[in-house]
């Protein structure tokens, strides 16, 4: 059988194994965390020589553990399991987020499902992963209540690279499929376009929206849907809460204040549904407070928000090249540089400022570079940064990595995307 690899993934949880931490493993709902953790890392541990009795599995959404939702009874029933200290146990805890109650969310207090995976760490022979939906578990709650003893894994969905490593064929057949039905594992198993439509128009409706508004009040529910459909339609342009509330208010005669977009915004950032970058003053460097872009987690899920009626192929393109670059684990920021023209000083963008540690690359984003004009366009921010970092024009050729006189780096997409390694060649 054909097997969806997730090395990179795996190889983080292999590199975690009994680090005395709590392993977490984020990322946004259906992007493949429950089968990271129950097929390919248990896989792999069996393959290693962990008996299959020392991996205890618990899956809190099916109804047979249902009342191990209670911590307590999640509790007993645990340390009943681990009893002999002179083996190493391997539990997996998915969809934790049944252990926490609604009015449980809303309080000050410690919620007791912390306090039970916390005190699994006092056990030495005990090695702890959990996954947990977007809804109840995030990243920033987890890390918090487990004092610095948790070690969170943040999921995406697929690469083009997982992608076309499952799919094979012809790069631009497989590049234009992933382009419009996006990353999520599910959506290989599909028949055909109509099931992948309707299982990622549901997702938003049926699992996202009531995600959201079950973690929290949401006042004004048409706003929140109204506010991602504009978030989809113009993935990569400046998103200002100001602006957004103004527009409401005058062109849909909706009363809202910038206050509770900004505040739906993070929400949705939350959700893991949007991941934001921020813009960033290149010779000053500075951070400007806002506004910001927004670019969707996944282009199945941006197309389907939009019944499948935006096919911007530079749009596209750029997210996708920003999701890639954050899965590699980068930090993504929109470059501001100050460039002459015509005897006058005017701000030009970089697309992506790229940095992970000592490491920092300038890109562009290009669909289609045209004539000599469209190439000085894209070239005159990266050379106004005056700086010896990597400069990177991504263009939607197939064209192998050349230089030009200014050592400006012409790449092509696919080459970008399918080598992980593409921006330290």
């Amino acid at each position: 059988m054909n097997v969806i690899k997730r090395d990179f993934y795996l190889q983080e949880l292999i590199d975690r194994k009994e680090n005395g931490m709590i392993k977490i493993i984020t990322g946004i709902r259906r992007c493949g965390k429950s089968y990271l953790l129950f097929e390919l890392y248990r896989n792999y541990l069996l393959s290693i020589g962990v008996k299959e009795e020392n991996i205890i599995t618990l899956a809190l959404d099916t109804i047979e553990n249902a009342p191990y939702r209670n911590p307590l009874k999640l509790s007993e029933y645990i340390n009943s399991r681990v009893a002999d200290k002179s083996q190493m146990y391997y539990v997996f805890i998915d969809e934790i987020q049944y252990s926490i109650k609604k009015e449980e969310l809303k309080s000050e207090e410690p919620l007791p499902l912390y306090g039970v995976l916390n005190g699994l760490l006092h056990h030495q022979n005990v090695d702890v992963y959990v996954t947990g939906s977007n809804s109840k578990l995030l990243s920033k709650d987890v890390l918090t209540e487990f004092r610095g003893r948790g070690d969170e894994v943040r999921v995406h969905p697929l690469t083009f690279k997982e992608y076309f490593d499952y799919v094979g064929g012809d790069k631009a057949e497989a590049f234009e499929e992933y382009s419009l039905y996006g990353g999520l594992p599910f959506t290989l198993s599909l028949p055909d376009a109509r099931a992948k439509i309707k299982y990622l128009t549901d997702l938003f409706r049926e699992t996202y929206f009531k995600d959201i508004e079950e973690r929290y009040t949401i006042e004004l529910p048409e706003v929140m849907k109204m506010l991602t459909d504009d978030l989809c339609s113009s993935v990569g342009s400046l998103v200002n809460s100001n602006k957004i509330a103004n527009t409401l208010q005058s062109v849909r005669g909706i009363k809202v204040n910038s206050e509770t977009i900004s505040k739906y915004l993070e929400y949705l950032e939350e959700s893991f549904l949007f991941s934001h970058a921020n813009r960033y003053d290149v010779k000053g460097k500075r951070y400007f407070s806002y506004p910001s872009k927004y670019y969707c987690a996944d282009m199945g899920l941006r197309n389907a928000r939009l019944n499948f009626r935006q096919d911007e192929e530079t749009h596209a393109m750029e997210n996708i090249i920003f999701n890639e670059l954050i899965a590699r684990g980068y930090a993504v920021d929109v470059g501001v540089v100050e460039v002459s023209e015509e005897g006058k000083k005017k701000q030009c963008e970089i697309d992506f400022v790229v940095n992970l540690g000592p490491e920092r690359y300038y890109i562009q984003s290009a669909y289609r570079l045209g004539d000599e004009k469209k190439i000085n366009l894209e070239r005159r921010p990266l050379l106004a940064t005056k700086d010896f970092f990597k400069k990177i024009i991504i263009t939607d050729s197939r064209r192998k990595a050349s230089y030009d006189d200014k050592g400006i780096i012409y790449m092509g997409l696919y080459d970008f995307l399918l080598n992980k390694n593409s921006l330290r060649g």
